[in-house]
């Protein structure tokens, strides 16, 4: 059972409209404060956000069948409410918190329980479980819905009219997924410490043969990987020193991939024995068969690599196992050689509102730019003008682009034709081409507030997560709006005192 906010106030317990936040501060936890309070004393915007947060339970399986569906709303124990879920959601990642933090704050810090509904003589607390639970009923549909709302009514306090013409501004970033940096031998070795934790957790159930001793073989075989770790090809000018330390090499990593394959052989006589002999189901054994898939690949990478000298062709290449949609990117950026993540891609107005984001898994920038820009228009329809960097130029998109908008700002890569220069040395095309740096105070604003690495796991973690911080960004974009107002409310007033 669900409400989205109780309707009842309790002894000791403060309106939420009748919330006094402190304007002077200069921390973002009051700018998102501001953002939600004027979520709720909004009486259309709060009917519409209210409205959409009724979506945000949770899901089962539908008895007897595979189709998944939304748990009663009206039944059961009481869960947390769908405000509590926003207002915590959209704290979280302004601040680039974990769940630690964010247990302390909601446990501790006296505005935000203000804010969340609690009085003072309320004593409830948020256990961390609970909030990685209900944080991950929201989904991207149900955020961008909101995001859009709170766009609207951020226009209505700049006195705005969204049905004028909009004008925007697209880049897209590299989110980073939290994985340390991959190499053949190490995720063999993260592939074999996952198996043997599934082994050794089986083990207290049931009997398989050959484990008890899986602390020394583990050791021995991280032994064998760190004996590896230090190995490095020769420098000298002796050819016979150089052919030594490369023989010395090959036989080390082919002890490590002979000591990997005698343990994956164990490790799959205990999987056909778990579902052979005890019948265990297979769902329940799916991690072990994939991280078995895992280290057969790697085995076989390595030994391709090392013994064989062959160049392991980049799409065949796993760079995470515990996130499989990690990708390597290589932008060019002086200094960052590297980065591994996936790109976003995010549509800024002109005002610093971020009208739609897009999670690019396994696309470049040329590839995004027409449908950037045709979902921005499918919620604001009045969205006319847009600038881009060289990295989403292709001629297809030059073409696309003007089909679709009155003004494109798309600058040309490499050296400009005769056709070419009169569209680029235009003073409209120059001055929206300097306007569009403003794009990556946006970024850098969202990556200093939780979107420089996901904490979340998995893909579908990875786009909520997104999503998530795309609305925090809005809500405190609105919220600086409210601060800004009620600053230059109270100067006046001390003024007229004066």
């Amino acid at each position: 059972m669900r409400n989205i906010i109780s309707s009842q106030l309790e002894i000791g317990q403060v309106d939420i409209a009748s919330i006094v936040i402190d304007v002077s501060s200069r921390d973002d936890i009051p700018l998102i404060l501001l953002g939600l309070q004027h979520i709720y004393t909004s009486k259309l915007l709060k009917e519409t956000v209210f409205k959409i947060l009724q979506e945000v339970i949770p899901r089962k399986n539908k008895t007897g069948s595979d189709e998944i569906v939304a748990v009663a709303s009206n039944r059961g124990r009481p869960g947390m409410e769908q405000w509590t879920i926003l207002v915590l959601g959209t704290l979280r990642l302004a601040l680039g918190a974990d769940f630690d933090r964010l247990q302390e704050l909601a446990n501790e810090h006296r505005t935000l329980r203000m804010m969340l509904g609690h009085g003072i003589f309320d004593d409830k607390n948020y256990r961390l479980q609970t909030l990685r639970d209900n944080l991950k009923l929201f989904t991207p549909d149900i955020m961008d819905r909101i995001n859009t709302e709170v766009i609207c009514s951020g226009y209505q306090l700049l006195n705005l009219d969204v049905s004028a013409s909009i004008k925007g501004r697209c880049d897209s970033f590299v989110l980073k997924t939290d994985v340390h940096f991959p190499t053949d031998i190490n995720l063999l070795y993260d592939a074999m410490s996952a198996l043997f934790r599934q082994c050794v957790h089986w083990r207290q159930d049931y009997h398989l043969p050959d484990w008890r001793q899986h602390k020394h073989n583990l050791a021995q075989f991280k032994q064998q990987y760190r004996r590896i770790q230090r190995l490095r090809h020769s420098t000298s000018k002796d050819e016979k020193k150089k052919l030594a330390q490369a023989d010395l090499i090959c036989k080390a990593h082919q002890i490590y991939i002979d000591l990997a394959q005698k343990y994956l052989n164990l490790i799959t006589q205990s999987y056909e024995l778990l579902i052979g002999k005890y019948q265990l189901p297979k769902v329940l054994l799916l991690d072990m068969q994939t991280f078995l898939q895992h280290g057969d690949r790697q085995v076989d990478q390595i030994r391709r690599r090392v013994i064989e000298g062959e160049t392991i062709p980049h799409d065949e290449k796993v760079f995470s196992l515990f996130q499989p949609h990690t990708e390597w990117i290589s932008k060019g950026k002086a200094g960052v050689p590297v980065e591994l993540g996936i790109r976003v891609c995010i549509m800024e107005d002109y005002h610093g509102f971020i009208l739609h984001h897009k999670v690019m898994q396994k696309e470049t920038d040329d590839k995004v730019a027409i449908e950037m820009v045709k979902l921005t228009q499918a919620k604001f329809s009045e969205f006319n003008a847009c600038s881009f960097d060289k990295g989403f130029h292709s001629k297809s998109n030059q073409s696309g682009l003007k089909e679709i908008l009155d003004e494109v700002t798309l600058p040309k890569k490499g050296k400009l034709s005769i056709k070419d220069q009169p569209r680029e040395y235009a003073e409209e095309f120059k001055q929206a081409k300097k306007k569009h740096s403003a794009v990556e105070s946006a970024i850098n604003a969202r990556q200093v507030h939780g979107l420089s690495k996901c904490r979340d796991h998995g893909i579908e973690g990875f786009e909520r997560y997104t999503a998530l911080a795309i609305l925090s960004r809005n809500i405190q974009k609105v919220g600086a709006i409210k601060r800004d107002m009620e600053r230059q409310r109270l100067a006046e007033e001390k003024k007229q005192a004066a």
